[in-house]
């Protein structure tokens, strides 16, 4: 056994959050996008601790996300399914049969709107690559991620970050890659709101498909996107943060409205997310300047994007709606890195 664990790979990844969503799919047996989109990969504050092991000595696959078994027969479930087909893409790159054991833990709710997926999704595609030695670049590791969950391609590199939406059919050329990275704009913060950890009621998956069928706003929201693609780009480079907060909330407006516009409709916001968005209006109006910028993706849970020198304020603001011991503050991450063998989560499981 204690042979098997030093076999074993364990990674650290994390989420990120979209200053340009990614909403609506051309292709979803691929995960394709309608338009490209742009990201900051966060630090470890939120992050997902895979294990992954490949053993001939094992029946099949195994899949346990935080103390929870996962059937990868399960075609029915779409991330389970994607992830089957990942594991015999990434094993026929390897050329194995060996069946694989994973176990995966978030510090943080799953499927509340906070890029848990996106986060596993990287985390798992990182640490299946190394268990198997394939050392997959960035950009090819990026695209497999993107099979599981779209916005998990974005996770694999650091800092800001570029999904480009591509054109070929095959996916070949839709992959996400680091256009800043960490060190380029650090001053630039996350302050996480948990408005609810709750899992949603409508899925992303589902919400992709119901506007992309439904939504006449959806109908012009990829030319929208795209265009503030490029204005984002020229924020980022110059470190321009007024124009950055106001093309990442008119960007979550847009997103949410299309929810809205959805059929039946999808209200991911609450009450008390829309109070925040208030908030950081009168924040900016009371100092005069775009000292923050609300940012929302599928769920509830508001992320105030700001700089290191605004921090308190921004909290003391936001405080007077959501207590302060519901708040988090996070700086940029790097994307998923290696843990030492001692840190495997296989022993506790008491899977070997």
């Amino acid at each position: 056994m204690d042979k098997m664990l030093e076999e074993a790979v364990t990674a650290i990844g994390t989420p990120n959050i979209a200053l340009i969503k990614y909403w609506g799919k051309r292709d979803p047996e691929l995960n394709l996008p309608t338009n490209s989109s742009i990201s900051i990969t966060l630090d470890e504050t939120l992050n997902t601790k895979t294990s992954v092991l490949f053993s001939d000595c094992f029946k099949g696959d195994r899949l346990f996300i935080n103390g929870e078994a996962y059937d990868l027969k399960d075609t029915k479930n779409e991330k389970t399914a994607f992830t089957a087909k990942v594991l015999e893409h990434m094993r026929g790159l390897a050329g194995t049969e060996a069946g694989a054991l994973i176990v995966s833990k978030n510090s943080f709710p799953t499927a509340g709107g906070l890029a848990s997926s996106a986060s596993g999704a990287a985390t798992l595609c990182y640490a299946v690559s190394e268990a198997l030695e394939l050392r997959l670049a960035p950009k090819e590791l990026s695209i497999v991620a993107r099979r599981i969950s779209g916005s998990a391609c974005r996770s694999i590199s650091g800092g800001f970050v570029e999904w480009r939406k591509g054109s070929a059919a095959d996916g070949s050329d839709s992959y996400a890659e680091s256009i800043a990275n960490e060190e380029h704009w650090p001053e630039v913060i996350d302050i996480i709101t948990l408005i609810e950890d709750k899992k949603k009621k409508v899925s992303s998956s589902e919400g992709h498909r119901r506007a992309t069928e439904t939504s006449e706003l959806y109908q012009i929201r990829p030319k929208i996107a795209d265009r503030r693609v490029e204005s984002m780009e020229k924020a980022i480079e110059q470190r321009d943060f007024e124009a950055l907060a106001e093309i990442t909330m008119k960007d979550s407006n847009s997103l949410h409205a299309t929810a809205l516009d959805s059929f039946p409709p999808i209200l991911y916001l609450n009450d008390t997310s829309k109070a925040v968005i208030q908030r950081i209006h009168e924040l900016n109006q009371h100092e005069g300047a775009t000292i923050a910028a609300y940012t929302f993706d599928a769920g509830p849970n508001a992320q105030i994007i700001t700089l290191k020198k605004h921090k308190n304020k921004v909290i003391d603001a936001i405080g007077e709606i959501i207590s302060k011991d519901r708040i988090l503050v996070v700086g940029q991450g790097h994307g998923p890195r290696p843990l030492p063998s001692s840190e495997s989560l296989l022993g506790d499981m008491n899977l070997l």
